[in-house]
């Protein structure tokens, strides 16, 4: 249990809820700025809950905390929509810059869409807010990480991004693991938007990547 009087020392409003049951329908009346989920929670496991709040809000940041330690499990906490994970013990310290830290990253990316609701990325349309990528008579629903990643590199389109700048903004930071997974995502990226041959996302070797749109 996170002691919310410390949390409050640090400037935040802190809303605290341990019944899994009941996380969704508070996340829905107090629409916070960030969720922190125990993977762990009694009645609802907080992966489930996650994947719950994505279907509502597609920007919130969501950081788990977790005891366990295997693979699976943190490749399973980013693919329903996690951005951060700590690993129990913590500390407070710890807690605080990673919160900060998702806030800090959040804004850009709420703004970087310049309120467009439907992107037109060559012959695919991709709906931002639904995360629904349409085109050549088929419709896939992405993943949260997936529409940020392809949002971010459509706003940059034509230029080079930097690898670091695109773990740094998506992940909150650039380890090895986010690196990986970064990898797996363009490479999904890449397959969902084969049909239309004017776009490429090229690699800029030990760089980072440009999206052509011709």
């Amino acid at each position: 249990m996170i002691p919310p009087v410390l949390l409050h020392a640090f400037g935040f409003e802190v809303i605290m809820e341990s019944d899994g049951t009941q996380v969704l329908s508070l996340f829905r009346e107090m629409n916070p700025d960030v969720c922190v989920l125990d993977v762990m929670l009694p009645n609802k496991d907080g992966f489930t809950i996650a994947g719950e709040i994505r279907e509502l809000n597609g920007r919130v940041p969501i950081i788990f905390l977790t005891a366990k330690t295997q693979t699976d499990d943190l490749v399973k906490g980013f693919s329903v929509g996690g951005n951060d994970y700590i690993r129990k013990p913590f500390s407070m310290e710890e807690l605080i810059v990673r919160i900060e830290n998702a806030l800090r990253f959040r804004d850009p990316a709420a703004k970087a869409s310049n309120g467009k609701d439907t992107l037109q990325i060559g012959n695919y349309n991709f709906n931002v807010a639904r995360q629904l990528l349409s085109g050549y008579e088929e419709e896939r629903k992405l993943s949260f990480r997936e529409s940020e990643l392809l949002k971010l590199l459509y706003e940059n389109r034509d230029k080079i991004i930097d690898r670091k700048d695109i773990l740094n903004l998506l992940w909150g930071n650039d380890s090895f693991f986010n690196s990986r997974n970064l990898d797996v995502y363009i490479t999904k990226l890449r397959s969902y938007l084969k049909e239309d041959e004017m776009l490429e996302i090229i690699t800029i070797k030990g760089v980072g990547y440009r999206f052509v749109v011709g």
